[in-house]
């Protein structure tokens, strides 16, 4: 019998709507398009936080952020939850991971045999002071600095290598041959390969930035120039954040840029998956590629995430090889945490939280008749955010719990922008009520937000008070560096 096999591919920051078979009318990503040809695509898939390092741990559990606790980019998954590596582990098949992980620190049981070119939080610590959010009253954080922010993504913005290009290239690199390796393994096998791109910095490598003329991208929607009025929540992440001001060549470039980086992802993505197919393993493979979360890419003035629209928490889904249909589409509402079961369904692995867990096997999802109404949820407790804020999806709606502020509700059938909030037109009050009652009957969410609030306040006290945080920075870069041994190795002499 042949070995049942099993890859993961996830990029980071991968905006859902930036793929060619989900329709955009510029970006190219050929290698993406044919593993969706060749499997299903999740029109409708979500992160269950967007930003980083909590997404990470819910896809790792199969678990809610408030039901594990890793608030923010501050606390980072350590093991303390069994993920599914474990799993597999405790099965007898071997686990390995290359590339970004973003994990606390390589040391910690995560459920990985060998972690290569690993990148996690700087000093296993991570950035605390985006953790400092209301939980200190008389604080006032220091301003912004100009060209901080998104403003700064805008304006570094262009043609270019990076650390984390760098780095990437390498991931694919070593992922291909470690394919090549087992091209005749009769043992099963497990491999989650994760790049860094396209988040920024926004320094697309020429080849890939020339494929989009800057006069040619269009203006970032409902941006700085149009006047829209942003709901009080975001507008207060916008103040502390910077919105992404600049000139429009300014705005077009870091878009070009952003699709270059997406392009240069998706070449990296196929060096591994023509790998795959290469030594025949498709067939007995199940190969699933998602994203930690989406990028803003400049709609609502904001670049990064940290918000609960389509293109911040909405990710990439996609599921292709041993049974997946082909050439599907699917509406049915998927998450992150439907990963665990997918993973655990396919081996001999045994879950024993399986019954307590929300997601379900995106290969079974994949293969029975679309559910639209089936709930997808995320949340949010990070980055200097005013208060907890929750998302469902559900149908054709979306709704958006903000502890402290007004709802927003979406038609994203006829609003797909979501431009129009709904919350507080009469015709829409029972659609309200349903949604804030199923969400009521998932979580409580200002007690959750008290959890996190407390949880964030004694880890800022522990590390001295906010004022000593923001003095103790662990990284003036607005992202997780490259740790300093691998990209000088990859500036030089390569390597791991």
């Amino acid at each position: 019998m042949a070995p049942k096999n099993l890859l993961v591919i996830m990029a980071d920051e991968h905006n859902p709507k930036m793929l060619g078979c989900a329709g955009h009318p510029l970006v190219k990503t050929p290698h993406l398009d044919a593993l969706a040809k060749r499997g299903t695509r999740f029109n409708r898939a979500y992160t269950n936080c967007p930003i980083c390092v909590p997404a990470r741990a819910s896809f790792a559990t199969g678990r809610y952020v408030h039901d594990i606790g890793y608030w923010d980019n501050a606390i980072a998954y350590d093991g303390r939850v069994k993920s599914w590596g474990h799993r597999l582990q405790e099965a007898g098949i071997r686990v390995e991971s290359i590339g970004k992980l973003h994990y606390r620190r390589e040391e910690d049981p995560t459920g990985f045999d060998r972690q290569h070119l690993p990148m996690h939080i700087k000093d296993g610590i991570g950035m605390i002071h985006m953790s400092v959010r209301k939980q200190f009253p008389d604080f006032a954080p220091p301003p912004p600095k100009p060209g901080s922010g998104a403003a700064g993504i805008v304006l570094e913005a262009g043609p270019g290598e990076s650390e984390y290009t760098r780095y990437d290239r390498k991931v694919a690199e070593l992922a291909s041959d470690w394919l090549l390796d087992r091209a005749d393994s009769e043992e099963p096998w497990a491999l989650f390969v994760s790049f860094v791109t396209p988040h920024y910095p926004l320094l697309a490598p020429e080849e890939f930035f020339k494929l989009y003329p800057i006069d040619a991208m269009p203006m970032p929607k409902l941006g700085h120039q149009t006047g829209f009025e942003h709901h009080p929540w975001f507008a207060d992440i916008l103040k502390v954040n910077l919105g992404a001001d600049g000139s429009d060549e300014q705005h077009k470039t870091a878009y070009a840029a952003y699709l270059g980086l997406c392009s240069f992802m998706d070449a990296m993505v196929g060096q591994v998956v023509d790998m795959l197919t290469s030594i025949g393993g498709l067939g007995r493979t199940r190969v699933i590629y998602t994203s930690d979360h989406g990028e803003n890419a400049g709609a609502r003035g904001q670049w990064g995430k940290s918000n609960h629209y389509e293109e911040a928490s909405g990710i990439p889904m996609i599921v292709a090889g041993a049974g997946a249909p082909v050439g599907k589409v699917s509406q049915t509402p998927v998450s992150l945490v439907d990963v665990y079961p997918t993973v655990v369904n396919w081996t001999d692995a045994e879950a024993p939280d399986a019954a307590e867990l929300p997601g379900r096997c995106l290969f079974e999802i994949a293969n029975d008749e679309d559910d639209p109404d089936r709930i997808a949820f995320s949340e949010y407790h990070a980055s200097k955010s005013p208060s907890a804020s929750f998302m469902i999806r559900k149908g054709r709606y979306k709704y958006i719990h903000y502890v402290g502020f007004e709802a927003e509700l979406f038609d994203l059938e006829s609003d797909p922008d979501e431009e129009h909030n709904l919350a507080a037109d009469p015709l829409y009050v029972d659609v309200v009520r349903d949604y804030e009652a199923a969400m009521r009957a998932m979580i409580d969410p200002e007690e959750i937000d008290r959890q996190a609030n407390a949880v964030q306040k004694e880890m800022i006290e522990k590390a001295g008070g906010p004022e000593q945080v923001f003095a103790n920075l662990v990284t003036t870069k607005s992202y997780t560096p490259v740790p300093d041994a691998i990209d000088a190795a990859l500036r030089g002499e390569g390597g791991e």
